[in-house]
């Protein structure tokens, strides 16, 4: 049976941005040339005029919070404090206008705090994004619970009274819904909530998912889509691109910074939308994307945490982009489950100094299953390929080990793998039953054969039991259709004579093989 004949669902199909964590600064002659005049002239006094603005900022923001006991700190800001949010107000608006940022462009009107207590400000894609914030009225915000310990900064964060997240606490998700909540339905008390749904920031290019911790209130919110429409894009900073100093200075050295902010109606959860938050949170999106002019993908924060983790692993950095939330909902693998397919994805790439290319070819495929080039295994190979581009990406692994691997790779069939090397029912492989059965079914070499028995006997006994046979269909789930196969064929009487021949050179029918693979995908519609 081809390839082609396997059905793909578009449930997984290629996402249409492919990693909108990656920011490319092309500068022109023209660029450089104006960059260079104005760092020696302008931008320092922008950046001196900044600094003064924040410093004056600064003693209006700590009086407003001072002296404030911890019951306190859980009601809204009222009497003589509030009387210092102009002035602080000011001061702030006043460090982006000194930092080229001379006006703001707004459409729509902006909802009240009792008609939309939860604004949504998407795409999030800068630190200039805190102007949003400013002119939206210096209003509460969700941040990091270290935000607060930043100087300057964390003052002007307090006065905002933000509802933190400690990332390193696992009831901070709980706690940070619940006081959303809180404020959510204090019929106006407190003032307006602005939330960065993404969590995270990106290049503009999309809208990733959603994060469902303000839609849990089933309140309603007002969307707020936030615009650079500039020729030279030097406001974005993303995990893989100029660093945030750079950004900063060449915002600097512009003749002025443009932003658009556009309010959309408010939108007001149904019944359903209520009780389901993914629900509400991709129809909010679906409306700002359209706003915006651009699609949307599934792509989260985990996304940008497994491009840590390949960079650390000598991959390019947009080989950990999966696309999680979708990989997450379709198939149910968990963010440890899929960093443990991106090791023994570096495994099967090898050990080489750095990675340029992050896509298993044939050759390392083969390789890392000690297994020789057969039709048999270029068809195991054109399972994981899904674009049929000849080359296997970090992606299309982790959907072929849930799709092809993982439904042959269970305790049964483990078991009947297992008694099919141990033919005499000793309770044990020895490296003679794995030499009979691999080097006359599959071809293999002397040197391989033995490579596979070290990896599988790690007790060094010389016999392999069968928690170890366990371990290491754990370890390489893709021999699980091998082995299935290969008693497939036993039990059919087929391995002997021509169709040994046949089996060896891979021309042994799957249709089986496939009918398991489109059983496990059917769940992905």
């Amino acid at each position: 049976m081809s390839r082609n004949n396997i059905p793909r669902q578009k449930s997984l199909s290629t996402p249409e941005v492919l990693n909108p964590f990656v920011h490319k600064l092309n500068l022109s002659l023209r660029d450089k040339i104006q960059i260079a005049i104005m760092s020696v002239t302008i931008a320092p006094i922008r950046l001196v005029l900044v600094l003064l603005l924040l410093l004056l900022a600064w003693p209006f923001a700590a009086l407003a919070v001072a002296f404030r006991s911890e019951e306190d700190k859980l009601k809204p800001i009222t009497g003589w404090r509030l009387l210092l949010r102009p002035i602080v107000l000011v001061l702030c608006r006043g460090v982006f206008f000194a930092g080229g940022l001379y006006w703001v462009k707004t459409k729509g009107k902006q909802a009240s705090s009792k008609e939309a207590p939860l604004l949504l400000l998407a795409p999030h894609s800068s630190f200039l994004d805190a102007l949003p914030t400013v002119f939206l009225g210096l209003t509460s915000v969700v941040a990091k619970a270290s935000t607060q310990d930043m100087i300057l900064f964390g003052t002007l964060t307090k006065f905002s009274q933000p509802v933190l997240v400690k990332r390193e606490d696992p009831n901070s998700r709980i706690n940070t819904i619940k006081e959303i909540q809180r404020r959510a339905q204090s019929g106006g008390r407190w003032p307006q909530i602005i939330i960065f749904p993404e969590g995270t920031c990106t290049n503009r290019t999309c809208l990733i998912a959603f994060k469902q911790g303000a839609f849990y209130p089933g309140v309603p919110v007002q969307p707020v889509c936030v615009k650079y429409p500039n020729r030279l894009d030097t406001v974005t900073w993303t995990w893989e691109g100029p660093g945030a100093f750079s950004q900063l200075w060449f915002t600097l050295c512009q003749f002025y910074t443009r932003i658009e902010i556009e309010y959309l109606p408010v939108y007001t959860p149904s019944e359903a939308e209520k009780k389901d938050p993914k629900l509400f949170a991709n129809n909010v999106r679906e409306k700002m994307a359209s706003c915006l002019g651009v699609p949307v993908t599934d792509h989260t924060y985990d996304d940008c945490r497994l491009m840590n983790d390949a960079e650390k692993m000598k991959l390019p950095m947009n080989a950990g982009i999966v696309e999680f939330e979708k990989l997450h909902s379709k198939l149910g693998v968990s963010y440890e489950e899929v960093q443990g397919c991106l090791k023994r994805f570096r495994d099967i790439k090898g050990s080489k100094e750095k990675e340029k290319v992050a896509q298993i070819t044939y050759d390392e495929f083969s390789q890392y299953l000690y297994l020789p080039k057969s039709d048999a295994l270029l068809e195991v190979f054109k399972l994981f390929d899904r674009d049929g581009s000849g080359t296997i990406d970090f992606r299309e692994y982790v959907i072929g080990l849930s799709l092809v691997a993982a439904p042959a790779n269970n305790d049964d069939t483990i078991l009947l793998a297992f008694q099919l090397f141990d033919d005499d029912n000793k309770g044990y492989i020895t490296e003679s039953d794995l030499t009979h059965i691999l080097k006359g079914a599959f071809l293999i070499s002397d040197e391989d054969i033995d490579n596979i028995f070290k990896e599988l006997n790690t007790s060094h006994s010389g016999k392999i039991t069968l928690d170890e046979f366990k371990n290491y269909a754990k370890k390489k789930p893709e021999y699980a259709r091998v082995f299935m196969t290969y008693q497939e064929l036993k039990e059919q009487n087929c391995f002997t004579g021509k169709e040994k021949e046949l089996f060896s050179k891979g021309q042994t029918d799957f249709k089986q093989w496939h009918g398991q693979v489109d059983e496990s995908d059917k769940k992905l519609q």
